[in-house]
């Protein structure tokens, strides 16, 4: 297979030859010349992706393309360069007699083409090398082996799962098939846990026969139905020339014949496995079962549409793991167990991880061996390959997508650990050129296709969902970021800078194989202190999970500027940035990300005409950023965020080519002017703060949002505190934001009346109403009808009196309500509510008991209530309290008086003879004092 890193690169450099042609006068023949020999050797690329070699032929050549690529993209980028500034200076003919890349250029065709022709030689002298194989298929290395799993003895943590399983598999429908698929990530435990149920003595008196098979990537559906009848037949000699038509007759014949049957498929790849083996249940009344494993969540639920997704281990249970495949049924030394308990937790609850960290540490009692692992976990994993964690990783790996595939080693970029909000991933990828362009969609969309292919396919780990149900926070496991920086580096697709075990800064590598480079926040300063220069480098990354700032000496950061001339990517967060000269010529930046005490967006922004993400964090005591920069002749910019309202400048004109902005976040009111949103026409989503009394006023700057057809997203920050004064949505508002789909209020204190008109907006799927967005005490839904929301959002909020019914919201499927701790109940209506999912209540105590109510009524309903404290005991709770009350008193009462009862029986003599002895003295003391 054609190496997909080195394609993505070819691409870029076909991308960049054909947009620039126009730019680089007085050498068109030898850039046309070298553009022909870019697209050949594309042509060659894509061809070569149908084949596969293990050859170190193979391996050379594409190192060789890779340098040759980077080295055309170096004097291309420089060229580019120098043709703009000389552009800016009116002097394009004067300029060329003194530039001499034109011999560099038809230079660099000559090389190209004499790699072309190296690789076409190759290809035909090593005709055996190239064996054909498809794009997504593995290549074969052997028999296919059954994907690993734990003895019954090491099995930690699944007791709950096993049981919810099998509870599926007994009480599910009991006449109709069912499917209970069992998704996760690679090494979660999916076949440990599906042989502990299938070993299980339970299933054995359900099911009359279940067939284990082991499908894998390379399956035979014929293999599959032979395995299948050989739980029924001793001998299937006679079956083995029979079709698969046969064969599932033969099996469906078989099972009509007995009881229910229960059929297990381990590691299930493609969706044909599932519809073959449906076949072999043609007439099922019985209620038979299949059990399945897989990684891929988009095909655990199209087997099922409620899979049974694998939860991690937690800290507890990996521990526990780890003890168990160190130490076996000893127990661990007390001095490890801290160490043990920390290293575990590193794992990640990945049982497959643990194992291998249980490899490492087995046979080593002694502290410092425990501390090297504990210091580096995630190396561990990959130590070796045989019994490591690589092979089962690359399997997901090798099905995806070329496009895919880069995307996924791209991931490896952030720290370990570090939580990626799935916006700048996206944005990322767009910026470096991992996602190419389509007539039909955006790049926008495209990269969150993939996100979610990698989400489902459990390589990615979806952390935090949108309102929307979209994914907002990701994360690579531990042992999945290990695979991607390795697979990274050795593809040279970036380098990460970190201290090595001599706590020395490892150098920057040679040009060929680095071009983005990320750096730890803790070795900034150091790294920068000396002074690395390396105009290869396009990405430059600084990542941290903290939000304090890094204070860095003014030269280092200006040396950044000097350092990376030709950089593309700039994400340096963390950073408190400077600007200084040499960064006004860093024209090649396409993805800027950077935090400081900027009261401007300078004027030379406007010369960075490949920008297409600026993300502006200021830490100003300025309310506003003024933006000096033309932004509208950034062609190219597709997102804008600021952290506080920015001033956008007027267009110099309203003719000429419209800009191709689609995020806004955040404006000031003034800035949403009639020709500033008519060049914004493109908007998809708009964030607004400042006052808004006078923005929604009809002459304000309300009215200018009928610019914005495209506009999906609108939020209304207001800042300002008005006294004694209510403000109201204007009529015209609900016709002007009519595309919106998704509408945030925050503070705009309107009237709850003016909430119904809401209904009108036809297109509104989630409405978040935050920090008093509607003041008053209740609110009424008579008429009107939210025919497409389905998430409402109220926070900080004074309402106590909510009416409303199902035919209000027809299709909510969402219900948020924090901090309305007036409210004294959800409106029970809701419950009729078809698609009314769930239902989230923080610091919202009055409102508990009328959202239990609805939960009652509602199957599968998800209600979550924080803090737990506020659920209340429901009356069956109670009395089965009052209940164990008194069993545990009566119980305490029998007890004790047994006993008691005992005991007097055995010194009952004893006693007497005391009583007996008292009393002779008692007598004899009374005839002394009469006597006396």
């Amino acid at each position: 297979m054609a190496d997909t890193v080195v394609n993505f690169l070819v691409e870029n450099l076909l991308q960049l030859l054909s947009e620039n042609v126009a730019l680089i006068k007085g050498a068109d023949d030898e850039f046309n010349n070298l553009l022909e020999e870019v697209q050949r050797l594309k042509a060659f690329l894509d061809d070569a992706s149908k084949y596969h070699s293990d050859s170190k032929q193979w391996d050379q050549l594409v190192k060789d393309i890779q340098k040759t690529v980077h080295k055309a993209e170096d004097v291309i980028d420089k060229f580019l360069v120098q043709s703009k500034q000389h552009r800016e200076k009116g002097k394009v003919g004067r300029f060329f007699d003194k530039v001499s890349h034109i011999g560099t250029v038809r230079d660099l065709a000559t090389e190209i083409k004499g790699i072309h022709d190296k690789v076409k030689k190759l290809r035909e002298n090593n005709q055996q090398a190239f064996q054909p194989r498809p794009v997504l298929e593995l290549p074969k290395k052997g028999v296919q082996e059954q994907g690993p799993s734990l003895e019954n003895d090491e099995v930690v943590g699944f007791d709950d799962e096993a049981s919810k399983v099998i509870k599926r598999l007994v009480e599910g429908p009991a006449e109709s098939l069912d499917i209970i698929p069992v998704a996760g990530m690679p090494g979660l435990g999916k076949t440990t846990l599906a042989r502990k149920i299938y070993n299980d003595p339970k299933l054995s008196y359900e099911f009359f026969s279940i067939p284990w098979v082991y499908v894998g990537q390379e399956y035979k559906i014929k293999d599959i139905y032979l395995r299948i009848l050989k739980c029924f037949k001793k001998s299937i000699e006679d079956h083995l020339n029979d079709d698969v038509d046969t064969l599932a007759k033969v099996i469906s014949d078989f099972i009509n014949k007995g009881e229910r049957c229960l059929i297990v498929l381990d590691d299930v790849w493609v969706a044909e496995v599932i519809d073959d083996v449906k076949k072999v249940f043609a007439e099922n009344k019985k209620g038979h079962r299949i059990m399945m494993t897989t990684r891929d969540r988009y095909l655990a639920t199209y087997a099922n549409t409620e899979p049974h997704d694998l939860k991690f281990l937690n800290g507890k249970e990996s521990f526990e793991l780890l003890e168990k495949r160190v130490f076996g049924k000893g127990g661990c030394p007390d001095e490890l167990v801290e160490l043990g308990k920390e290293i575990a937790g590193k794992c990640g609850g990945v049982p497959l991880a643990l194992v291998v960290i249980a490899g490492a540490l087995r046979g080593r009692p002694n502290t410092n061996d425990w501390l090297r692992v504990q210091k580096n976990v995630a190396e561990h994993f990959y130590k070796n390959t045989q019994e490591g964690c690589l092979k089962f990783v690359e399997m997901s790996y090798n099905r995806l997508p070329q496009e895919v595939q880069t995307c996924f080693l791209y991931c490896g970029v952030f720290p370990r650990g570090f939580d990626i909000p799935s916006w700048k991933l996206i944005r990322l990828w767009i910026a470096e050129g991992l996602i190419k362009p389509q007539q039909t969609y955006t790049p926008e969309e495209i990269a969150e296709f993939y996100l979610n292919d990698l989400v489902n396919r459990n390589l990615v780990i979806l952390m935090r969902k949108k309102s929307d149900g979209q994914i907002k926070i990701c994360r690579l496991h531990d042992m999945l970021h290990e695979f991607c920086r390795k697979e990274a580096s050795n593809k040279w697709l970036f380098q990460q800078m970190h201290l090595t075990s001599d706590q020395a800064i490892p150098s920057i590598q040679d040009k060929d194989t680095c071009r983005r480079l990320c750096v730890q926040p803790s070795i900034l300063n150091q790294f920068l202190l000396d002074k690395p220069i390396a105009e290869h480098v396009r990405s430059f990354y600084c990542f941290s999970s903290e939000q304090k700032q890094i204070d860095l000496p003014p030269n280092d950061i200006k040396h950044i500027h000097k350092a990376f001339t030709l950089i593309r990517v700039l994400d340096v967060e963390p950073v408190k940035f400077l600007f200084s000269k040499d960064f006004n010529q860093l024209y090649h930046l396409r993805y800027v990300a950077i935090s400081g005490e900027f009261k401007t967006l300078p004027p030379f922004f406007s010369k960075f005409w490949n920008l297409q993400t600026l993300v502006i964090n200021t830490s100003t005591s300025e309310s506003t950023l003024e933006v000096k920069a033309d932004i509208w002749n950034l062609l190219q910019l597709r997102h804008f965020h600021t952290n506080i309202p920015a001033k956008l400048p007027a267009p110099a004109t309203t003719t000429g080519k419209t800009s191709c902005l689609q995020t806004l976040s955040m404006v000031a009111p003034e800035s949403c002017k009639k020709d500033v949103l008519a060049k914004a026409c493109l908007l998809k989503k708009l964030s607004i703060r400042g006052q808004m009394a006078s923005f929604l006023e009809p002459k304000g700057g309300i009215s200018n949002l009928e610019e914005l057809k495209c506009l999906e997203h609108l939020k209304l920050l207001n800042d300002v505190l008005y006294i004694n004064k209510t403000i109201h949505l204007p009529p015209a508002f609900f016709r002007l934001v009519r595309t919106v789909k998704k509408l945030t209020l925050v503070n705009t204190r309107f009237s709850w009346s003016d909430a119904n008109k809401l209904a009108q907006l036809e297109h509104l799927e989630v409405l978040k109403l935050k920090e008093n967005a509607f003041i008053g005490n209740s609110w009424t839904l008579e008429i009107g009808c939210f025919s497409a929301l389905q998430v409402l959002w109220i926070e900080r909020s004074d309402l106590e009196s909510w009416m409303a019914s199902s035919c209000n919201f027809p299709i909510l499927r969402h219900l948020v309500l924090i901090s309305c701790d007036k409210l004294k109940a959800v409106p029970l209506g809701l419950a009729d509510i078809h698609n009314f999912q769930e239902m989230r209540l923080h610091d919202s105590k009055e409102a508990v008991k009328s959202a239990k109510e609805i939960e009652s009524k509602k199957p599968k309903f998800k209600l979550t209530i924080f803090p737990p404290k506020l659920i209340p005991r429901t009356h069956s709770e109670g009395s089965k309290e009052r209940i164990e009350t008194s069993t545990l008193l009566g119980s305490w009462f029998h007890v004790y008086g047994v006993f008691f009862f005992s005991v007097l029986l055995l010194f009952a003599p004893f006693i007497l003879f005391l009583l007996y002895l008292l009393c002779f003295i008692f007598v004899e003391v009374l005839l002394f004092v009469v006597v006396v």
